[in-house]
């Protein structure tokens, strides 16, 4: 199989970095951009193979990743120190593996409550749809947005609504105390009749268990 090359995947007549840009300063939410170091942009937008006219080539070629709402959601990019992986280490693109994929899901962000948004590559039956795994749920749910409008949900949408019963008065604090390979765990879990935001004790759990929890839900 021939993969297309950086020169051939960018787009420079018809980018989508600054539409992108542009979206997102036009946006109510805060958001930090981590710098993506030029190899590892490339070598990501390869390992992809989609072109920087769209908007997830786009963010694989110029950002290791931007960071949400005080560290509450990251968008996975080309990898940075601030940002847990990459879109190739979440998904098994090359060598560059860092967790077990769940084939058939493009893992693109996660948060800090443990879930996780994942690109419908065939497994929902969906394709092309952003699907939420939602850890009070312990699965999988169609969010109805493509990728593109994801991005703008994250820039513009009501995400004080979508994380009501997962946030607590002061989470912004306590998210930033986070690492970037750190999500929160709660007790009693969110799943259960007595677990929300603000009754469940929180504190810091690998993101790899919160992704061993969501891979189980999107294999069954």
């Amino acid at each position: 199989m021939h993969l297309l090359s950086v020169a051939e995947l960018v787009d420079v007549e018809n980018h989508a970095w600054e539409e992108i840009r542009e979206l997102l300063s036009q946006g109510p939410r805060t958001y930090r951009l981590e710098a993506a170091e030029p190899e590892a942009a490339a070598l990501t937008l390869v390992r992809l193979q989609v072109s920087t006219r769209s908007y997830l080539g786009a963010i694989a070629y110029e950002a290791g990743g931007i960071i949400f709402e005080h560290g509450w959601i990251t968008l996975l990019g080309a990898g940075a120190e601030g940002v847990c992986g990459s879109l190739a280490s979440w998904n098994g693109l090359g060598d560059a593996a860092d967790t077990v994929p769940l084939p058939g899901v493009l893992v693109v962000a996660y948060d800090a409550a443990g879930g996780f948004f994942g690109l419908d590559t065939g497994r929902f039956g969906q394709s092309g749809n952003i699907y939420y795994y939602a850890p009070d749920a312990r699965e999988w749910e169609t969010t109805e947005l493509t990728y593109s409008g994801f991005i703008g949900w994250l820039a513009e949408g009501d995400l004080d609504l979508f994380y009501e019963t997962f946030r607590w008065e002061g989470w912004e604090e306590e998210t930033q105390k986070l690492a970037p390979d750190q999500v929160f765990g709660y007790y009693p879990p969110l799943w259960t009749e007595e677990g929300s935001g603000c009754a469940s004790s929180k504190a810091p759990v690998s993101i790899l268990e919160a992704w061993r929890a969501a891979r189980s839900a999107g294999a069954e």
